[in-house]
């Protein structure tokens, strides 16, 4: 495609949500086949990389309400994938970690999940990728930072 054709923002947009959405449901099958909702396994992947966290910060992190945070924890506990303490500093909070299950468990599904992805998005060289990261990075950053109410 030349580079004088304008493409306008809506169909940026159009092309983006499609994308977004046929790459989500990649992902998002890659954890069910697991016998994992997504929710229960970006909040054990978060416990994974960011270590033991309170339960506000988990959510901040995968942005659910907080009924549906609470229900995501006790499922999780149910299962024995992660564990409640009292947050030293202040008893009524709880700090949740993972629990040697829940690490072994997170860690097999990531795996799985990140070859997924890959699969998914072999049809871009690493120049490209990079690029793609680079300009949806550049978005939505700028994104988050516009004012709409105008």
């Amino acid at each position: 495609m030349k580079d004088s054709v304008r493409i306008s923002a809506p169909r940026v947009a159009i092309v983006l949500a499609r994308c977004w959405r046929a790459v989500s449901q990649a992902a998002e099958e890659s954890v069910r086949e697991a016998g994992m909702c997504l929710t229960d396994f970006v909040a054990l992947e978060a416990l994974l990389y960011k270590g033991p966290l309170m339960i506000t910060e988990i959510q901040d992190k995968v942005q659910l309400a907080t009924g549906s945070m609470t229900a995501a924890v006790d499922r999780l506990e149910k299962k024995g994938f992660i564990r409640r303490t009292p947050a030293l500093n202040d008893r009524r909070a709880k700090l949740v970690e993972l629990t040697p299950k829940g690490r072994s468990t997170v860690k097999a599904v990531f795996d799985h999940h990140a070859d997924v992805l890959e699969e998914t998005m072999k049809v871009l060289s690493n120049v490209e990728r990079s690029q793609l990261h680079g300009l949806l990075k550049k978005l939505g950053l700028f994104a988050a930072t516009i004012n709409h109410s105008h």
